[in-house]
This record gives structure tokens, sequence and C-alpha cells, in this order.
């Protein structure tokens, strides 16, 4: 994207990277259609373009701005270096949104372009997080000053301009630290990314995020200390300028990131806008959206979030036992709640998805067992995604084992949800890797996941949509060995990606091994696709699957603290019981004196 005025007689190029990791191989995970879009790169998109606009180098400098998203772009570092040589080394590379787990391949990525002596500045939940709980040095950090790397911490609303002028003056700081100057996002420019870049996810999608920070305290969760626990929002006005600048280009789905979306004070007014847009426009507006457990309760909430347009609900359910969620001080989730907010979900046609962590102090192999059964049984919930408890650099379990001098890993690369870090009260290693592993298999069984089309077409969910996610979270763990949300369609590979340190594979070696493994995995796909597509095709031809009924989606009853093993199998939720009905006994006393 340039920005070019008349006048222009320099073009400052600014590169926008966001990094992916490395797979257990030492691979770099990228895909030719990637599942997730990056919010991160469509804010600092948005707020770059707008410093173009506004020329804010100067009336004769212009902005080139180029995006690469790798978990769907190659890096093509020879390609940037000549771009940057044909306008003598005017410009700088960003490094956006990185993460703990791609702080390495971050760091790979910039070490040619310091060697050419090049401005990187990188920011991004890491580099944030270990500011904000941990001192100036740990975690690598100083990996980015002696390597002349730029620390950006903090968001890049009203900063960027300083640093692109910095960065033109020859004056680039080596850290800018706004963590306790976390600024207003509302009436700011809005994420956006080109259409070009959009194109390369599944679906067509992108993100963007409509609030910040949170006001609970998850002993597990990094948002909290790098967005700050005071929330702050985005503006329905802000929100239809960006649904119509992407409408513009052909986009009409979104991935709203912001971990509790029903958060946000003005959550009505962008719904009934969102619905003005859909119902009165005709934008076909298709969303996901992240929300707490208690959702349900807020008036109105679910039955507009189906008329603006979402289709599917991502919950942060993390966990069926209450002895978990309180060590996880994650204490708003109330399990006596879940079946009635997800069957609020169903009653609407939307997909449910929950986040759930393995690796609480109180699990062990046989209880994540048990507790998953549960959920098959109990819960109405379509899909699951498990996570590997991990002490996160940012996060309050991080900095207390730090401080305390307990071992953790000390590779960066695997904290990425999904491989074990550090040690468990209960289980060896090998007992919680094998148990992730395990989880997927137990939940997405072909009987289990046949129970969830036959769910589907009574509640009246897409099958088709449900089939291809299906595929994706019970295939890409086995297939690929990462997590879903991690995943795409076609991965793709370099050799001259591989992690440094580990044995160069010649291309030789390399390409024909690719090529059998790229066929044997998707010839597995395909098996599986087809099994799973007949299933739904004689499911939805069944007439009795539109009265199925099953446990799970049975309306909540006064009695199912006796009869659901959701209730009865741990001693915190029998406990969990108790405490409702003691409240309830005095709320009712209070009202009847």
């Amino acid at each position: 994207m340039s920005n070019a005025p008349e006048t222009a007689h320099r073009r400052f190029q600014l590169v926008l990277i966001k990094p992916s990791h490395y797979d257990d191989d030492g691979y770099v995970i990228r895909w030719w259609r990637a599942m997730i879009p990056s919010n991160s790169l469509a804010a600092i998109y948005g707020i770059a373009k707008d410093c173009a606009e506004r020329q804010v180098l100067g009336p004769d400098v212009a902005i080139d701005i180029t995006v690469v998203d790798e978990t769907n772009t190659r890096v093509n570092t020879k390609a940037i270096l000549e771009q940057f040589r044909k306008h003598d080394n005017f410009g700088m590379i960003f490094l956006i949104g990185v993460q703990s787990n791609q702080y390495p391949r971050a760091l790979d990525i910039a070490r040619p372009f310091r060697k050419a002596n090049l401005p990187v500045s990188m920011g991004g939940f890491h580099i944030s997080g270990c500011l904000s709980m941990l001192d100036g040095t740990a975690i690598e950090l100083d990996a980015c000053r002696d390597m002349g790397i730029s620390m950006f911490a903090g968001e890049a609303e009203g900063r960027l301009d300083m640093v692109l002028r910095d960065t033109v003056a020859g004056e680039l700081k080596p850290l800018y630290n706004f963590m306790n100057d976390l600024p207003g996002i509302g009436g700011t420019p809005v994420p956006f990314l080109p259409k070009d870049n959009i194109q390369h996810t599944l679906g067509l999608s992108t993100s963007f995020d409509a609030g910040r920070g949170c006001p609970y305290q998850c002993s597990f969760c990094t948002i909290i200390n790098v967005q700050g626990r005071k929330s702050r929002f985005r503006s329905a006005d802000d929100v239809e300028r960006l649904v119509r600048m992407n409408w513009a280009q052909g986009i009409h789905k979104f991935f709203i990131t912001d971990d509790n979306f029903a958060r946000n004070k003005d959550w009505e007014a962008i719904f009934d806008r969102l619905i003005e847009l859909k119902e009165r426009d005709g934008i076909p507006l298709g969303l996901m959206i992240q929300v707490d457990t208690l959702c349900h309760k807020i008036p109105n909430f679910i039955e507009k979030s189906k008329r603006a347009g979402v289709t599917r609900v991502f919950i942060g359910l993390e966990n069926v036992n209450p002895d978990n969620l309180t060590a996880a001080k994650k204490n708003q989730n109330k399990i006596t709640e879940y079946r009635k907010m997800l069957l609020a979900w169903k009653a609407q046609g939307i997909m449910t998805l929950a986040g759930y962590i393995l690796g609480f102090p109180a699990d062990t192999p046989e209880s994540i067992r048990r507790d998953i059964k549960i959920i098959q049984e109990e819960l109405p919930l379509d899909v699951i995604e498990f996570f590997v408890l991990t002490p996160l650099p940012g996060s309050e379990d991080h900095q207390v084992l730090w401080k305390k001098g307990i071992e953790m890993d000390p590779d960066l690369n695997i904290y990425d949800v999904e491989h074990v870090c550090t040690a468990h009260p209960k289980m060896t290693k090998q007992e919680w890797e094998g148990i992730y592993q395990e989880a997927w298999s137990l939940y997405y069984s072909k009987e289990h996941m046949k129970t969830l089309l036959r769910r589907a077409v009574a509640t009246g969910i897409s099958l088709s949509s449900l089939v291809k996610v299906l595929v994706s979270f019970a295939t890409t763990v086995p297939l690929e060995n990462v997590h879903p949300l991690q995943s795409g369609l076609l991965r793709l590979k370099h050799p001259s990606e591989r992690r440094p340190g580990l044995k160069p594979v010649s291309p030789l070696l390399f390409w024909p091994g690719f090529v059998f493994e790229t066929v044997v995995k998707h010839v597995k796909l395909a098996g599986v696709i087809g099994k799973l597509a007949i299933s739904a095709y004689f499911i939805a031809k069944d007439p009795a699957s539109k009265t199925y009924m099953d446990k799970a989606l049975t309306p909540v009853a006064d009695d199912d603290d006796e009869k659901l093993s959701l209730f009865t199998k741990t001693a915190g939720g029998t406990a969990a019981v108790s405490h409702v009905k003691k409240i309830a006994a005095l709320t009712h006393g209070s009202s009847a004196a």
C-alpha cells in the first residue's frame, strides 16, 4: 500500500511482519490459507495507514506499507532487502504482536535485517508482559538489546508517529515503554487489512477488537497485565466504519477478538448498529465473538447476537471442576450456570466453541478422562479447544514461578499452550503430554461427532459449517501435531526456514519427503471428511433428527444437582451447588421478610 503525495521525493518503507513459530521439527508453521487472521497486524496497519494519510513524515515523504503474516505468507528476506536497497535503506521493519512462542522466530527474522543495518522494532505480548511482570532483562530481552532491536511495550495508538519520526531522524530508541499509559481506543484508527492480505485466510475473514483490558484476576492470563484491568472500548461508530471499509472490498466476516465482548458497556449499541447494517443495508455479516460464561444473564444479549450476525461463539469455559477454577482465580465461572448458558446459545442456533485447560492442580489423567465424558454427555457444547496450562511470561503464574526460582523450560518456542513447560503436582511430564494428546481423540470420537451432528440438526445449526470445524479439530493434532488454532489449509514448508542450530536438510531429501508426507496426510484427511460428510447426510435426512433429545439438550431442571455428574462427581461441584442453594435460601428469606 502506498500513500504518496504529489510532492513526495522520498519513499519510507514500512514493513510490518507478524511472525509465526517453529514446529517440533524446527520448521516455520505456515499454510496456504491460515485459519486465524491477526488482529495485531490489522490494528498496526490501520494506525500506520492513518500516519501515511496524515503525512506524519512531512509532505515530501511517502510511506509505503508492506504487510506479511508469516502464518500464511513466506518472509522473503532477499526481496525485502532488495526493496530497501532501491530506496537507499530508508524505512524500518516492525515485528508485530510477538507472543512468547514467536519470540525466537522473531529474533531469527530480525537478524539479517539488523546485519544489513536496517532499523528494526519489535512489539507484542512477550515484551509487554515481561516488562509488566518481571524485571527489564528477564526472559531473553537482552537478545533484542544485543542485536540493536528497538523494543516497543504497550499500544501504538498515538505513538507510532513518534517511532517513525525517530527512525527517520536516526534516533530510534532502544525501548519505548507505554505500559503505564495505555491509550483510549475510541475514535482511533480502526483495525484494517487490504483484501490482498485477507485472502490468505480461510473463508475471507478478518478481525478487530471492540475493547481491550479485563477486570478479572485469572492467574494464567496475560491480557490483564498487558492490556490492563481497566476496560477500554471502541464505539458503535468505530465499528460501523471498519465494517464499511471492509465491505467496500468485499469482506463481511469478522472475528471480534475481545476476550469477553459482553463486558463492553456499549455492546447493545454496537449490536444495534450491526443489525442495521445487516438488515437495512444488506451487508451479510458473519461474526465470531468471545464471551464469558455468564453472558446469558444479560437481557437480550444472545438474541441480539443472532440478529447481528453471530454464527459462532467462543466461551472461556476453562474447566468443569470448581476446585480448578478457584486455583486459577477464575471464580467468575459458575458451573451451575454452564447448562443454562449453553442451552441459551443453542436456542438461537449458534455454534458454541469452548476453551478447556488441562493441567490445573487437581487434574490427573483419570479425572480429565472423567470430565471429558461428563462434558460429552451433559453439556450441549459443539467444539472444545484443549490447552495445556502454561506459565506464559506476562502472567501471574509465570511471575510466581520465576520469583521462586522454580524450573521452567528455557525454550520460549514451546510456550504455545500445547507443550508442557513446568512440573505438575500430580502428573509426570509424560502423563501430562499424553493426556493432552488423548483428550482430542476422546472428545472427537466417531460416535460423539455423530451426536454433535444430531444436536446440530435439532437446534438449527448449519451442518456444513459444523462439519468443517469438526474436521479441523478432529484431525489437526494427530495429522499435523499443532493446535487447531494454528492450523489452516495445506501446510507449507521450506528447507531454508528451519530453526537455526538444527541440522540442515538437503533439498534433494526435503522436497520428496515433504510431498510424500503431504499426500499421506491428505489421503487420511479425505477419509475423515468423507465419513463425516456421509454421516451428516444421513443424519440430516433422518426425520427423527429434528426431534433428537439427549441429556445435554434436556432443559435445565430443579433436580439437576442430584442427577448430573457435573455436580456430583467432584467435591467442588457439590460445594458449588450447596453455595448456590445457600444464597438462594438467604435471598428468598430476605425477600419474604
